[in-house]
């Protein structure tokens, strides 16, 4: 009995055809794996095209269209690739669901022991897929939902205690020392939409349109640009709209000078310290961003190989869009994988317009 695949009108797509599907082979293309598998007479087994196993001789393979047809015709699955059970990246992603829902659902946050055991791998293992999958630690995971569990809790609660408590803080002295970084305010200002906390912003004038830069005591907080001053104020208010905004203050127009000469001279940098505030994935896709040098891009695709998540071109995309410090964190350094400009929160002319001024030879 032949059990493999002939040439066929029937047949599409790229592993249409034996040779198509040798080259597959040959090329361990992990695109193949699903659409077809193949066995080796020699051995006895039959394998995923992707399968890292020493390359077999052309005349023992065969292909097959199915895990069942394989089995039928006498192969057992491959000890190393597991041709039987799901993709190894479906496998991944359903063993780091399973340990975001155990993180999710504990009153305080699993160790990596734990974790490891509960989904049957080991630490070492379990560590390395997880941050491969999320491109965050198990740990950045657990701080991101308590985070997101404070903010929701001091919406609801009667007071702050009760939300650090319900969160999963084991004390509230622990939570009040990373409250900073939690919520870029004390918990009380944050459930009181930011008041007590003193933001000082100024509107300044750049070749790209108005631009408004606002600072906390830890650092620059927004640069954000609009051709409309009024829009620019109102989107700082709608962020905090009972901090204690102050304006025009003849010292702080410095700092917005500074901030103007970093976006007409990018190369320059901005030597001033940032209030960064976002998820565990969002800053490390905004600390890749940062090591982007003025000159060169980077595809959506590649800023996701950077950040260590090779799928995740949407979710850096995502982070991209919710950077509010522009220029700083260039993220008008990231193009499409043509090279072609894609969408930018300040307009695909401004996005245009710096790429323009960061080209070599453009002074």
């Amino acid at each position: 009995m032949d059990n493999s695949i002939n040439d066929s009108a029937g047949q599409a797509g790229p592993y249409a055809g034996e040779q198509a599907r040798w080259d597959a082979v040959r090329r361990r293309d992990a695109g193949a794996d699903g659409v077809f598998w193949y066995s080796v007479r020699s051995t006895g087994v039959f394998c995923r095209p992707s399968c890292g196993a020493r390359p077999a001789l052309r005349k023992n393979v065969a292909f097959h269209d199915s895990r069942e047809e394989a089995l039928r015709a006498g192969f057992r699955p491959c000890l190393r690739c597991k041709p039987e059970q799901p993709p190894l990246a479906e496998r991944q992603a359903a063993l780091v669901a399973e340990a975001c829902r155990l993180i999710d659902a504990a009153d305080e946050a699993p160790d990596l022991d734990t974790l490891a055991a509960a989904v049957g791998v080991s630490r070492f293992h379990f560590h390395r897929v997880f941050k491969a999958v999320t491109g965050i630690t198990p740990k950045a995971y657990a701080q991101a939902r308590r985070a997101r569990r404070v903010q929701a809790g001091l919406a609801r609660q009667a007071t702050v205690t009760e939300a650090i408590y319900d969160a999963g803080f084991n004390s509230s002295g622990r939570f009040y020392a990373s409250s900073p970084a939690v919520l870029g305010m004390t918990p009380s200002a944050f459930r009181a939409g930011g008041a007590g906390a003193v933001i000082r912003f100024a509107i300044g004038a750049c070749s790209l349109g108005a631009i408004l830069v606002a600072s906390t005591a830890q650092g620059i907080c927004a640069i954000l640009i609009d051709d409309d001053p009024d829009f620019l104020v109102r989107d700082l208010q709608d962020r905090f709209p009972k901090a204690e905004l102050i304006g025009a203050e003849a010292e702080y127009e410095q700092v917005v000078s500074r901030v103007v000469g970093m976006v007409e001279r990018p190369e320059l940098g901005l030597d001033l310290p940032l209030d960064v505030r976002g998820t565990a994935f969002q800053r490390r896709v905004w600390q890749a961003l940062q090591a982007i040098p003025a000159g060169r891009t980077v595809s959506y695709a590649e800023l996701a190989q950077l950040v260590g998540l090779p799928k995740g071109a949407r979710a850096v995309a995502g982070a991209c869009a919710a950077n509010a410090l522009a220029v700083a964190i260039p993220c008008h350094r990231v193009v499409r994988n043509d090279g072609s400009i894609s969408g930018y929160r300040w307009g695909v002319d401004r996005k245009a317009a710096l790429l323009d001024r960061e080209r070599p030879g453009n002074d």
